[in-house]
Protein backbone atom coordinates (compact mmCIF):
# COMPACT_ATOMS: atom_id res chain seq x y z
CA UNK A 1 0.00 0.00 0.00
CA UNK A 2 1.31 3.45 -0.92
CA UNK A 3 1.94 6.04 1.76
CA UNK A 4 -1.02 8.27 2.66
CA UNK A 5 -0.70 11.82 1.38
CA UNK A 6 -1.54 13.23 4.81
CA UNK A 7 -1.13 11.36 8.07
CA UNK A 8 -2.08 12.73 11.49
CA UNK A 9 -0.93 10.60 14.41
CA UNK A 10 -2.15 11.08 18.02
CA UNK A 11 -2.52 14.84 17.59
CA UNK A 12 -3.21 17.04 20.60
CA UNK A 13 -3.84 20.79 20.50
CA UNK A 14 -4.29 22.60 23.80
CA UNK A 15 -4.77 26.30 24.55
CA UNK A 16 -3.77 27.75 27.93
CA UNK A 17 -6.32 29.49 30.16
CA UNK A 18 -4.67 32.40 31.94
CA UNK A 19 -6.04 34.50 34.77
CA UNK A 20 -4.95 36.96 37.43
CA UNK A 21 -2.67 39.97 37.21
CA UNK A 22 0.35 37.81 36.39
CA UNK A 23 -1.61 35.89 33.74
CA UNK A 24 -0.66 32.53 35.19
CA UNK A 25 -1.92 29.41 33.48
CA UNK A 26 -4.85 28.04 35.46
CA UNK A 27 -6.15 25.47 33.01
CA UNK A 28 -6.21 24.27 29.43
CA UNK A 29 -8.73 24.03 26.63
CA UNK A 30 -8.27 20.63 25.02
CA UNK A 31 -9.38 21.49 21.50
CA UNK A 32 -8.01 18.31 19.90
CA UNK A 33 -7.27 15.17 21.93
CA UNK A 34 -5.44 12.24 20.39
CA UNK A 35 -6.81 12.40 16.83
CA UNK A 36 -5.32 10.05 14.22
CA UNK A 37 -6.30 10.26 10.54
CA UNK A 38 -4.95 9.11 7.20
CA UNK A 39 -5.91 10.57 3.83
CA UNK A 40 -4.88 8.71 0.68
CA UNK A 41 -3.83 10.49 -2.48
CA UNK A 42 -6.95 11.33 -4.50
CA UNK A 43 -9.34 10.70 -1.60
CA UNK A 44 -11.94 13.00 -0.05
CA UNK A 45 -12.24 12.68 3.74
CA UNK A 46 -15.16 14.39 5.45
CA UNK A 47 -14.89 15.75 8.98
CA UNK A 48 -18.19 16.42 10.76
CA UNK A 49 -19.37 17.35 14.24
CA UNK A 50 -21.00 20.12 16.26
CA UNK A 51 -19.57 23.62 16.41
CA UNK A 52 -16.71 23.73 18.91
CA UNK A 53 -15.76 20.06 18.55
CA UNK A 54 -12.28 20.89 17.19
CA UNK A 55 -12.72 20.46 13.42
CA UNK A 56 -11.26 23.83 12.41
CA UNK A 57 -8.44 23.58 14.98
CA UNK A 58 -7.52 20.19 13.54
CA UNK A 59 -7.55 21.68 10.03
CA UNK A 60 -5.37 24.61 11.11
CA UNK A 61 -2.89 22.21 12.68
CA UNK A 62 -2.84 20.14 9.47
CA UNK A 63 -2.13 23.34 7.52
CA UNK A 64 0.73 24.22 9.89
CA UNK A 65 -1.14 27.37 10.94
CA UNK A 66 -1.59 26.16 14.52
CA UNK A 67 1.26 24.46 16.41
CA UNK A 68 0.44 21.05 17.83
CA UNK A 69 0.96 20.37 21.54
CA UNK A 70 1.70 16.69 20.90
CA UNK A 71 1.58 14.24 18.02
CA UNK A 72 2.86 14.09 14.48
CA UNK A 73 1.74 15.40 11.10
CA UNK A 74 3.33 13.82 8.04
CA UNK A 75 2.79 14.95 4.46
CA UNK A 76 3.70 12.44 1.79
CA UNK A 77 5.62 10.48 4.44
CA UNK A 78 7.75 13.45 5.61
CA UNK A 79 7.71 15.58 8.73
CA UNK A 80 7.34 19.34 8.27
CA UNK A 81 10.27 20.67 10.30
CA UNK A 82 12.46 23.18 8.49
CA UNK A 83 11.57 26.46 6.80
CA UNK A 84 12.28 24.87 3.42
CA UNK A 85 9.90 22.01 4.26
CA UNK A 86 7.15 24.49 5.18
CA UNK A 87 7.65 26.47 1.98
CA UNK A 88 7.33 23.34 -0.16
CA UNK A 89 4.41 22.14 1.96
CA UNK A 90 2.46 25.36 1.46
CA UNK A 91 2.80 25.05 -2.28
CA UNK A 92 1.30 21.56 -2.18
CA UNK A 93 -1.47 22.25 0.36
CA UNK A 94 -4.06 25.00 0.06
CA UNK A 95 -7.28 26.00 1.83
CA UNK A 96 -10.76 27.19 0.88
CA UNK A 97 -12.36 29.12 3.70
CA UNK A 98 -15.94 29.43 4.93
CA UNK A 99 -16.64 33.11 4.29
CA UNK A 100 -15.61 34.04 0.74
CA UNK A 101 -15.95 37.76 1.46
CA UNK A 102 -13.68 37.99 4.51
CA UNK A 103 -11.07 35.66 2.95
CA UNK A 104 -10.55 37.92 -0.10
CA UNK A 105 -8.69 41.24 -0.07
CA UNK A 106 -11.33 43.92 -0.77
CA UNK A 107 -8.68 46.24 -2.27
CA UNK A 108 -7.57 43.79 -4.94
CA UNK A 109 -9.33 42.75 -8.13
CA UNK A 110 -10.15 39.10 -8.69
CA UNK A 111 -7.33 38.84 -11.24
CA UNK A 112 -4.79 40.18 -8.72
CA UNK A 113 -6.11 37.89 -5.98
CA UNK A 114 -5.73 34.76 -8.12
CA UNK A 115 -2.46 35.91 -9.66
CA UNK A 116 -0.71 36.91 -6.42
CA UNK A 117 0.39 33.38 -5.37
CA UNK A 118 1.63 32.71 -8.92
CA UNK A 119 3.80 35.83 -8.81
CA UNK A 120 5.02 35.35 -5.24
CA UNK A 121 6.11 31.74 -5.85
CA UNK A 122 7.25 32.48 -9.42
CA UNK A 123 5.24 29.62 -10.87
CA UNK A 124 4.97 31.35 -14.26
CA UNK A 125 6.95 34.04 -16.10
CA UNK A 126 5.44 37.45 -15.36
CA UNK A 127 4.15 37.86 -18.91
CA UNK A 128 2.15 34.60 -18.60
CA UNK A 129 0.48 35.29 -15.25
CA UNK A 130 -2.60 36.96 -16.73
CA UNK A 131 -3.12 34.09 -19.16
CA UNK A 132 -2.84 31.55 -16.33
CA UNK A 133 -5.33 33.52 -14.20
CA UNK A 134 -7.82 33.48 -17.09
CA UNK A 135 -7.37 29.70 -17.41
CA UNK A 136 -8.01 29.17 -13.69
CA UNK A 137 -11.10 31.36 -13.70
CA UNK A 138 -12.45 29.54 -16.74
CA UNK A 139 -11.80 26.24 -14.94
CA UNK A 140 -13.91 27.51 -12.05
CA UNK A 141 -16.75 28.67 -14.31
CA UNK A 142 -16.03 32.41 -14.41
CA UNK A 143 -15.54 34.46 -17.61
CA UNK A 144 -12.38 36.51 -18.07
CA UNK A 145 -14.23 39.80 -17.43
CA UNK A 146 -14.37 38.92 -13.72
CA UNK A 147 -10.63 39.55 -13.52
CA UNK A 148 -11.35 43.30 -13.32
CA UNK A 149 -14.02 43.05 -10.61
CA UNK A 150 -13.55 43.58 -6.87
CA UNK A 151 -15.00 41.13 -4.29
CA UNK A 152 -17.89 43.48 -3.36
CA UNK A 153 -19.01 43.51 -7.00
CA UNK A 154 -19.63 39.74 -7.02
CA UNK A 155 -22.14 37.39 -5.45
CA UNK A 156 -21.24 34.93 -2.69
CA UNK A 157 -20.98 32.00 -5.09
CA UNK A 158 -18.78 33.96 -7.48
CA UNK A 159 -16.51 35.03 -4.62
CA UNK A 160 -16.18 31.41 -3.51
CA UNK A 161 -15.21 30.44 -7.06
CA UNK A 162 -12.47 33.07 -6.87
CA UNK A 163 -11.31 31.47 -3.61
CA UNK A 164 -11.21 28.07 -5.33
CA UNK A 165 -9.27 29.52 -8.28
CA UNK A 166 -6.79 31.10 -5.87
CA UNK A 167 -6.26 27.73 -4.17
CA UNK A 168 -5.75 26.02 -7.55
CA UNK A 169 -3.19 28.66 -8.59
CA UNK A 170 -0.54 26.86 -6.53
CA UNK A 171 -1.29 23.55 -8.29
CA UNK A 172 -1.81 21.84 -4.91
CA UNK A 173 -2.22 18.15 -4.15
CA UNK A 174 -4.32 18.58 -0.99
CA UNK A 175 -7.06 21.16 -0.43
CA UNK A 176 -8.58 21.73 3.01
CA UNK A 177 -12.19 22.91 2.63
CA UNK A 178 -13.27 24.50 5.91
CA UNK A 179 -17.06 24.85 5.67
CA UNK A 180 -16.51 25.90 2.06
CA UNK A 181 -20.22 25.91 1.11
CA UNK A 182 -22.04 26.57 4.39
CA UNK A 183 -22.24 30.36 3.83
CA UNK A 184 -23.85 29.99 0.38
CA UNK A 185 -27.45 29.72 -0.75
CA UNK A 186 -28.69 26.17 -1.33
CA UNK A 187 -28.78 26.45 -5.13
CA UNK A 188 -25.30 27.99 -5.18
CA UNK A 189 -24.09 25.28 -2.81
CA UNK A 190 -25.01 22.63 -5.35
CA UNK A 191 -23.04 24.42 -8.09
CA UNK A 192 -19.92 24.77 -5.92
CA UNK A 193 -20.15 21.15 -4.69
CA UNK A 194 -20.39 19.88 -8.26
CA UNK A 195 -17.42 22.09 -9.18
CA UNK A 196 -15.33 20.61 -6.34
CA UNK A 197 -16.26 17.07 -7.41
CA UNK A 198 -15.39 17.83 -11.04
CA UNK A 199 -12.05 19.41 -10.12
CA UNK A 200 -11.18 16.37 -8.03
CA UNK A 201 -11.79 14.04 -10.97
CA UNK A 202 -9.97 16.23 -13.51
CA UNK A 203 -6.96 17.25 -11.41
CA UNK A 204 -6.63 14.26 -9.06
CA UNK A 205 -7.05 16.46 -5.98
CA UNK A 206 -7.24 15.26 -2.40
CA UNK A 207 -9.76 16.88 -0.04
CA UNK A 208 -10.10 17.27 3.70
CA UNK A 209 -13.68 18.51 3.73
CA UNK A 210 -15.09 20.01 6.94
CA UNK A 211 -18.85 20.45 7.00
CA UNK A 212 -22.09 20.51 8.94
CA UNK A 213 -24.40 19.39 6.16
CA UNK A 214 -24.27 15.60 6.23
CA UNK A 215 -25.89 15.25 2.80
CA UNK A 216 -23.07 17.32 1.28
CA UNK A 217 -20.42 15.30 3.07
CA UNK A 218 -22.01 12.02 2.00
CA UNK A 219 -22.16 13.14 -1.65
CA UNK A 220 -18.62 14.49 -1.86
CA UNK A 221 -16.54 12.28 0.45
CA UNK A 222 -15.32 8.68 0.29
CA UNK A 223 -14.80 8.39 4.04
CA UNK A 224 -16.13 10.31 7.03
CA UNK A 225 -14.69 11.00 10.48
CA UNK A 226 -17.06 12.17 13.23
CA UNK A 227 -15.62 14.40 15.97
CA UNK A 228 -17.02 15.09 19.41
CA UNK A 229 -15.27 17.28 21.99
CA UNK A 230 -11.85 16.99 20.34
CA UNK A 231 -11.91 13.25 19.62
CA UNK A 232 -12.83 11.13 16.62
CA UNK A 233 -15.69 8.92 17.84
CA UNK A 234 -16.41 7.15 14.54
CA UNK A 235 -14.65 6.80 11.22
CA UNK A 236 -15.37 4.75 8.13
CA UNK A 237 -16.50 4.58 4.49
CA UNK A 238 -19.21 7.12 3.79
CA UNK A 239 -21.89 4.68 2.66
CA UNK A 240 -21.28 2.25 5.55
CA UNK A 241 -21.21 4.97 8.18
CA UNK A 242 -24.47 6.57 7.05
CA UNK A 243 -26.22 3.24 6.47
CA UNK A 244 -25.24 1.71 9.82
CA UNK A 245 -23.83 4.27 12.31
CA UNK A 246 -22.34 2.56 15.35
CA UNK A 247 -21.75 5.48 17.71
CA UNK A 248 -24.81 7.07 19.41
CA UNK A 249 -23.52 10.55 18.55
CA UNK A 250 -23.27 9.68 14.84
CA UNK A 251 -26.84 8.36 14.97
CA UNK A 252 -27.96 11.60 16.63
CA UNK A 253 -26.30 13.72 13.93
CA UNK A 254 -27.95 11.71 11.16
CA UNK A 255 -31.34 11.82 12.94
CA UNK A 256 -31.05 15.61 13.28
CA UNK A 257 -30.85 16.04 9.48
CA UNK A 258 -34.28 16.94 8.03
CA UNK A 259 -36.08 14.23 6.06
CA UNK A 260 -37.83 15.68 2.96
CA UNK A 261 -40.18 12.69 2.59
CA UNK A 262 -43.03 13.13 5.12
CA UNK A 263 -43.86 9.42 5.12
CA UNK A 264 -40.29 8.46 6.02
CA UNK A 265 -40.13 11.27 8.57
CA UNK A 266 -43.23 9.95 10.38
CA UNK A 267 -41.98 6.36 10.30
CA UNK A 268 -38.52 7.24 11.63
CA UNK A 269 -38.22 7.51 15.40
CA UNK A 270 -35.89 10.28 16.50
CA UNK A 271 -34.48 10.42 20.04
CA UNK A 272 -33.31 14.02 20.62
CA UNK A 273 -30.10 14.64 22.51
CA UNK A 274 -30.41 16.13 25.96
CA UNK A 275 -28.27 18.99 27.25
CA UNK A 276 -25.32 20.79 25.69
CA UNK A 277 -21.84 19.62 24.75
CA UNK A 278 -19.44 19.85 27.74
CA UNK A 279 -16.70 22.45 27.82
CA UNK A 280 -13.36 21.33 26.33
CA UNK A 281 -11.75 23.06 29.30
CA UNK A 282 -13.41 20.57 31.68
CA UNK A 283 -14.35 17.39 29.76
CA UNK A 284 -16.23 14.71 31.71
CA UNK A 285 -14.43 11.51 32.73
CA UNK A 286 -14.68 8.44 30.55
CA UNK A 287 -16.47 8.82 27.24
CA UNK A 288 -17.09 12.54 26.73
CA UNK A 289 -20.50 11.80 25.22
CA UNK A 290 -21.87 9.78 28.14
CA UNK A 291 -23.71 12.68 29.91
CA UNK A 292 -25.92 13.05 26.78
CA UNK A 293 -25.95 9.44 25.60
CA UNK A 294 -29.34 7.61 25.77
CA UNK A 295 -27.70 4.16 26.06
CA UNK A 296 -24.78 4.93 28.40
CA UNK A 297 -23.76 2.34 31.01
CA UNK A 298 -21.59 2.66 34.11
CA UNK A 299 -18.39 1.86 32.23
CA UNK A 300 -18.95 4.84 29.90
CA UNK A 301 -18.38 7.30 32.76
CA UNK A 302 -15.18 5.60 33.90
CA UNK A 303 -13.08 4.63 30.86
CA UNK A 304 -12.35 6.32 27.55
CA UNK A 305 -13.12 3.94 24.67
CA UNK A 306 -10.70 3.65 21.75
CA UNK A 307 -11.68 3.26 18.11
CA UNK A 308 -12.65 -0.40 17.72
CA UNK A 309 -13.23 -2.18 14.39
CA UNK A 310 -16.92 -2.62 13.55
CA UNK A 311 -16.50 -3.41 9.86
CA UNK A 312 -14.11 -3.11 6.93
CA UNK A 313 -12.25 0.15 7.51
CA UNK A 314 -14.99 1.19 9.94
CA UNK A 315 -14.27 1.99 13.59
CA UNK A 316 -16.26 3.41 16.51
CA UNK A 317 -15.19 4.61 19.95
CA UNK A 318 -18.09 3.17 21.94
CA UNK A 319 -18.21 0.39 24.52
CA UNK A 320 -21.53 -0.81 23.10
CA UNK A 321 -20.66 -0.72 19.40
CA UNK A 322 -20.90 -4.03 17.57
CA UNK A 323 -17.45 -5.41 16.82
CA UNK A 324 -16.38 -6.73 13.43
CA UNK A 325 -16.81 -10.27 14.82
CA UNK A 326 -20.45 -9.65 15.71
CA UNK A 327 -20.16 -9.07 19.47
CA UNK A 328 -19.97 -5.89 21.51
CA UNK A 329 -17.21 -4.20 23.43
CA UNK A 330 -13.73 -3.00 22.57
CA UNK A 331 -10.94 -4.82 20.81
CA UNK A 332 -7.86 -6.19 22.53
CA UNK A 333 -5.86 -2.94 22.43
CA UNK A 334 -4.06 -3.60 19.14
CA UNK A 335 -3.85 -0.65 16.74
CA UNK A 336 -6.86 -0.31 14.46
CA UNK A 337 -6.00 0.20 10.79
CA UNK A 338 -8.53 2.54 9.21
CA UNK A 339 -6.33 3.36 6.22
CA UNK A 340 -8.17 4.19 3.01
CA UNK A 341 -8.26 1.59 0.24
CA UNK A 342 -6.42 3.06 -2.81
CA UNK A 343 -8.44 0.93 -5.25
CA UNK A 344 -11.70 2.21 -3.76
CA UNK A 345 -10.43 5.79 -3.93
CA UNK A 346 -9.64 5.45 -7.63
CA UNK A 347 -13.07 3.94 -8.24
CA UNK A 348 -14.80 6.82 -6.40
CA UNK A 349 -12.81 9.45 -8.32
CA UNK A 350 -14.09 8.08 -11.65
CA UNK A 351 -17.61 7.44 -10.40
Amino acid sequence: MSLPLLEIADLHVRFPIRSGILRRETGQVRAVSGVSLKIARGEALGLVGESGCGKTTLARAALQLQPASEGEILFDGRHIKTRHDRSAFRRRVQAIFQDPFSSLNPRMTAGDIVGEPIRVHRLRPRREVKKRVAELMDLCGLPARFMELYPHEMSGGQRQRIGIARALAMEPELIVCDEAVSALDVSVQAQVINLLAELRRELGLTYLFIGHDLSVVRYLCDRVAVMYLGRVVEQGPSDALFADPQHPYTRALIDAAPEPDPELARAHEVIPLQGEAPSPAAPPPGCAFHPRCPIAVARCSQEIPALAPVGAGHGAACWLARSSTGGTGQHDGKPVDLSPNPAQVRQEMHR
